[in-house]
């Protein structure tokens, strides 16, 4: 009995099997076996509507910004030719804001979202995503595939008539949104890890979440992937074309980066403030003053043409383009170039972020890589890391979803080199959000 009362208490090492057990009992479970096959059967619709949406925007985007502007003979977009079109896109999705369900989608700046639209929201999403994106708002994809994958994961569960329960809403909704989202980042990792990390999960509710998504962007992607080589079309996914080998790091490289992380988020952190007013000054007259938000972004595009003989492109649009080719010529922008379009895309980013529909990502890329190039001619910096430094600070400033950030940025740079600078540089800019007073920046629900 001596030897029984003398062993110590094991409180740590209690823990761990019962989180264990929770988990067992958990994917033991006949109705979450049952939603991880749903999960990899639903990647497969939620793929081929994801890939012919994304086919679609890419399609009509470079008719508006590039087959049409070349007909009418001109080699890029007018100043003026942002005006109409984002006109077009203002009234649109201040009309589908007004009257339909769901009010297209979620605002921009409120943050990223992981549930799926209910189905009755979803023309609405379609709607003021066709109307957005491919017209020059300045947002990404991202937000409407979620909400897109997510919906359809749970329409195809109400047709089937499956049990609409708490935990399958949950379960199935991220698993087609993950889906959904892996399509743009070309990478079924990334998306779990952002479904993942935006829903908050942890412990044995982590696993739970994690696995269907994983299995159901897994699947999409396969699909995705191979559909898009069987057809030929592109839907303009991510990539990066950068020098390989890239050099290595140097003490410089790392020292530079502190504070050029914290001058990212320190600047970021009143252009999302200021997104959150457009919307609140949005919401009381939703159709004027969506479409008036609207022409003031094709105003700052406009603007930016005039000062720089450039395509208004570059500050119109998601940036996922123009993020390709200023990675693979960035010495065909100057510094005043580089400078007008930080200020005026960043202006025109919080105009779209408060009034029109989309995601968040994209720009938040390509403003945090124009910054990298701008200041790359830093004594020790290199280009490269400056690249990486500064896409990894601006998503982790503005998505406040540090892991994510790092995974994205290291995929889109296709080596694990600039690793380290990537950390800290996503670590430095969400601690310094964090941190910032009055912190209400965009964050997920």
């Amino acid at each position: 009995m001596a030897e029984t009362d003398a062993r110590p208490e094991e409180p740590a090492g209690g823990e761990q099997p019962l989180e264990a057990d929770r988990l067992r009992d958990l994917l033991l479970a006949p109705g979450y076996l049952k939603v991880l096959t749903v999960s990899a059967l639903i990647g497969v619709p939620v793929s081929l509507v994801a890939f012919w949406f994304l086919a679609g925007l890419h399609a009509l985007e470079h008719l508006l910004w590039a087959d049409l502007p070349h007909d009418l003979g001109w080699d890029t977009p007018p100043w003026w030719w942002p005006l109409p079109l984002l006109l077009v896109a203002g009234v649109v999705v201040g009309l589908v804001a007004a009257r339909l369900p769901g009010g297209g989608g979620q605002v921009p700046a409120s943050g990223l979202h992981a549930g799926g639209a209910a189905p009755v929201t979803l023309p609405g999403v379609l709607i003021a995503a066709t109307a957005s994106l491919p017209l020059g708002a300045v947002l990404g994809p991202e937000a409407p595939l979620i909400a897109l994958g997510g919906g359809l994961a749970l329409l195809v569960r109400d047709l089937t008539r499956g049990p609409a329960t708490p935990q399958t809403t949950a379960l199935l909704g991220a698993a087609g949104a993950a889906a959904a989202i892996a399509a743009i980042f070309g990478n079924p990792l990334v998306a779990a890890v952002l479904l993942m990390e935006v829903a908050g999960a942890g412990g044995p509710r982590l696993f739970a979440v994690m696995l269907p998504a994983l299995l159901s962007s897994g699947v999409g992607a396969l699909v995705f992937t191979g559909f898009g080589r069987w057809t030929g079309l592109e839907t303009g996914s991510l990539g990066l074309r950068l020098p390989m080998p890239f050099p290595p790091l140097d003490a410089a490289d790392v020292l530079w980066t502190i504070p050029f992380a914290l001058a990212v988020a320190v600047l970021l952190h009143p252009l999302l403030a200021a997104a959150r007013r457009v919307a609140a000054f949005v919401a009381p007259g939703v159709v004027a003053r969506t479409t008036l938000c609207a022409l003031a972004a094709a105003a700052c595009a406009g603007l930016y043409a005039l000062l720089t003989d450039r395509s208004p492109a570059d500050v119109a649009l998601s940036g996922q383009a123009a993020l390709g080719q200023l990675a693979a010529d960035p010495h065909a922008w100057g510094v005043g170039a580089l400078v007008a379009v930080l200020l005026l895309k960043g202006t025109a980013y919080a105009l779209c972020l408060g009034s029109l529909r989309g995601g968040l990502v994209f720009p938040a890329l390509f403003l945090g890589a124009a910054a990298g190039v701008l200041l790359a001619p830093l004594p020790g910096l290199g280009l490269v890391p400056a690249l990486a430094a500064g896409m990894a600070a601006a998503t982790a400033a503005t998505l406040r979803l540090p892991v994510s950030s790092v995974v994205l940025v290291v995929l889109l740079l296709g080596g694990t080199a600039m690793i380290p600078v990537v950390i800290l540089a996503a670590v430095i800019a969400f601690v310094t959000t964090e941190l910032l007073p009055e912190n209400k920046a965009a964050h997920p629900a």
